[in-house]
C-alpha cells in the first residue's frame, strides 16, 4: 500500500535537532559559520575525539541526528535520546564544528545527511576533516598483508584540499564508502577542502592500539583548536575499558 510506503519514507527520513541558539540562527535564514568540520565515523575514530579533543571541555553539544534504520535504534524514541550522531561545538572557536556518528546511517540515507548536514553550514573557506573506522577485511593489497601490520592509516582528499596530509594515500583498487565516501563526494562537487583518514584494524570493537593510529591527525586539528597530545595509551585503554563495561550493562 502506498501510505505504509509514505509511512516508511518518513521513518527513514534523517532529522537534525539544533539547540535554540543554532535553531533560531537557521530560522533566521543564517548558516552556521564554520572553518573546521571534523567528522569521526565509528567507534574508535569517535573515541578518539573524546578523549584528545573533547576531554578539553571546551566544548558544547549543539545538535544531534536521528537516522532511523534496521541497524540504528537509537535515537528511535520521540525525543531521539541516546542519539549516536552528536554535534559540538568548541565554546572559545565556535566556527569549529565536531559530530560523532557511531550509528549506522544506511546507504539511502548517506545523501540527506551530508546535504542536510551541510546545507546549514557556511562552507567559505570551510576544510573537513574525517576520521573513519574500516576492517582490514576490506583492504585490498597485491601482497599478502600480514596481520600485525594492521591496523594503519591511509588518506584520500579533495581537489580542494592543498595541505599535505598525515599518511600516505589510499592504495587503488581500494575505495572508502559509507558515510565518508558520501562526504567528501559533496566536499569534491562543490569544491570544498576535505581529507579522509581512514583507519584500517583487525578489532571491530573499541581498540586502544587503533584509536592511538589516528594521533598523527592531532598536528593538523591543533592549529585551529587547543589539542591534548600528552594522553597517553594508558588514557585511552581506561576510555576502553569504561566503554566495555558500559556495553555490558545493557548485555
Amino acid at each position: 500500500p502506498v501510505s505504509n510506503k509514505s509511512e516508511v519514507f518518513l521513518l527513514r527520513t534523517v532529522h537534525l535537532h539544533w539547540n535554540p541558539e543554532v535553531s533560531e540562527l537557521l530560522r533566521a535564514g543564517n548558516k552556521v559559520q564554520c572553518s573546521s568540520f571534523i567528522l569521526a565515523v565509528g567507534h574508535n575514530a569517535a573515541s578518539f575525539l573524546s578523549v584528545y579533543i573533547l576531554a578539553s571541555a571546551n566544548w558544547d553539544a549543539v545538535g544531534r541526528g536521528v537516522a532511523w534504520n534496521e541497524r540504528s535504534r537509537s535515537g528511535t524514541g520521540p525525543s531521539g535520546e541516546g542519539s549516536a550522531c552528536v554535534f559540538y561545538r568548541h565554546k572559545d572557536e565556535p566556527a569549529v564544528l565536531i559530530c560523532h556518528v557511531t550509528c549506522h546511517i544506511a546507504e539511502d540515507q548517506l545523501f540527506q545527511w551530508t546535504e542536510k548536514v551541510f546545507g546549514y553550514l557556511q562552507t567559505r573557506g570551510l576544510t573537513v576533516t574525517v576520521l573513519s573506522d574500516s576492517s582490514v577485511a576490506d583492504y585490498k593489497t597485491a601482497d599478502y598483508l600480514c596481520s600485525s601490520s594492521a591496523p594503519f592509516l591511509r588518506s584520500l582528499r579533495s581537489s580542494a584540499f592543498s595541505d599535505q596530509p598525515v599518511c600516505q594515500s589510499l592504495e587503488q583498487p581500494n575505495i572508502i564508502t559509507g558515510l565518508p565516501a558520501a562526504v567528501l563526494n559533496h566536499c569534491q562537487v562543490h569544491s570544498i577542502a576535505a581529507v579522509v583518514y581512514q583507519c584500517y584494524s583487525d578489532v571491530t570493537g573499541p581498540d586502544s592500539i587503533t584509536m592511538d593510529k589516528y594521533k598523527p591527525v592531532l598536528t593538523k586539528l591543533g592549529r585551529s583548536i587547543q589539542v591534548d597530545s600528552s594522553r597517553s595509551t594508558d588514557v585511552l585503554r581506561n576510555f576502553v575499558r569504561s566503554s566495555e563495561i558500559q556495553s555490558n550493562l545493557y548485555i
